[in-house]
């Protein structure tokens, strides 16, 4: 088992990286509060996973409610599934609630526990790949809005993580890709060395080698981690973590939450961007054509469907780095080295959005 620190003073806590961690009792146990927990999981994950957990919860009060799967359901309505278990199971201040399944479960499981009671302690269990190397470190809720992506939430930062990579093995092919766009971020923001070792172990990544994976997780939640531990609330440079997201969202809006996958749409507004920033001039042709041959070998999208460029600056628009009214994109001044900025031109922008489309 790997051992992570994401360091944030007295609500610092650790990420744990291994085989067979959800049997592990004692692991969960050092960071449950009292006797009662909440399992929150989804249709999909809970009847692979649920009674795994609930066996080494064994001594506790251990209740679960259990969401519909999908991005489409990761709003207000069902939010309120999980204040309602908490109630009428009569949840106290002493609850922990452990979330159980990927990025919209950890996601509306963190900010359920935000507010219930004005914040009650939580431990994240990510099932996919994107949630454990990404949305499971930081300590960002939200729910969407049909207006915008993660647009009502919280910071609220877990007990634990605990990564079990055995359950990666139940992931479905289209959803491991998935993931992989979020480790390629890492690699493209602030870490070029790991993106060379992913130029040259991609098929071991798509081939589920267990080693490849443990790697690739570790250092995604090292570089997540550093990155958080310097900027919790994301007034600086944790706004980079958000490379090719301001153009994913946008996407995932506009086609219907859950039509896109969070990382295909991600991928192409990787490719977005690193196609903005050569524009630009920061960045060289072969240098967008090495960001586009390693999305396309991890089986991801580098052109995006057909909206228009209206649409798509409208919903850019709504955006968690807009700045009085001004749009502000994560770009590449290299490879390895990306900036938030403002200062583009609008007809190269509207260049970037017509030629990225299928």
């Amino acid at each position: 088992m790997i051992t992570l620190d994401v360091a944030l003073g007295d609500r610092s806590y650790p990420i744990y990286i291994g085989r067979s961690l959800l049997g592990k009792a004692a692991l969960i146990h050092n960071y449950l509060s009292g006797k009662e927990v909440l399992v929150v999981s989804n249709t999909t994950v809970a009847p692979l996973y649920l009674d795994k957990l609930m066996a080494s919860l064994e001594g506790y009060r251990a209740e679960s409610v259990i969401l519909p799967d999908g991005e489409k359901y990761k709003t207000l309505e069902y939010l309120n599934d999980i204040f309602t278990a908490l109630l009428e199971k009569r949840m106290s201040r002493q609850t922990s609630i452990i979330a159980l399944g990927g990025g919209v479960v950890g996601d509306m499981a963190g900010f359920a526990a935000a507010c219930y009671q004005r914040g009650i302690p939580f431990i994240q269990v990510p099932t996919t790949l994107l949630a454990q190397v990404d949305s499971s470190v930081g300590g960002k809720t939200a729910v969407n809005h049909p207006a915008g992506k993660n647009m009502i939430g919280a910071f609220y930062q877990p007990k634990c993580v605990i990564a079990d990579t055995d359950v990666l093995s139940t992931l479905d092919d289209r959803q491991l890709s998935a993931g992989i766009a979020e480790v390629i971020k890492y690699g493209l923001i602030r870490d070029e060395c790991f993106l060379l070792w992913l130029e040259e172990n991609m098929e071991a990544l798509l081939g589920r080698d267990a080693a490849a994976l443990v790697y690739a997780i570790e250092r995604s939640c090292m570089n997540k981690a550093d990155v958080v531990a310097a900027d919790e609330h994301e007034c600086g440079q944790r706004a980079l973590l958000n490379l090719g997201h301001t153009f994913g969202h946008a996407i995932e809006t506009a086609m219907g939450y859950g039509e896109w996958l969070h990382g295909e749409a991600v991928a192409v507004g990787m490719y977005m961007a690193a196609d903005l920033s050569a524009r630009l001039g920061w960045l060289e042709t072969t240098d967008v054509t090495r960001v586009a041959r390693l999305l396309e070998r991890a089986n991801l999208p580098v052109k995006g469907p057909r909206i228009s460029i209206e649409k798509m600056k409208d919903l850019m628009a709504v955006d968690k780095k807009v700045l009085d009214g001004q749009i502000r994109l994560v770009l590449l001044k290299a490879i390895g080295d990306a900036v938030v900025t403002d200062e583009f031109d609008a007809e190269l922008l509207d260049q970037t959005l017509q030629q990225c489309q299928v």
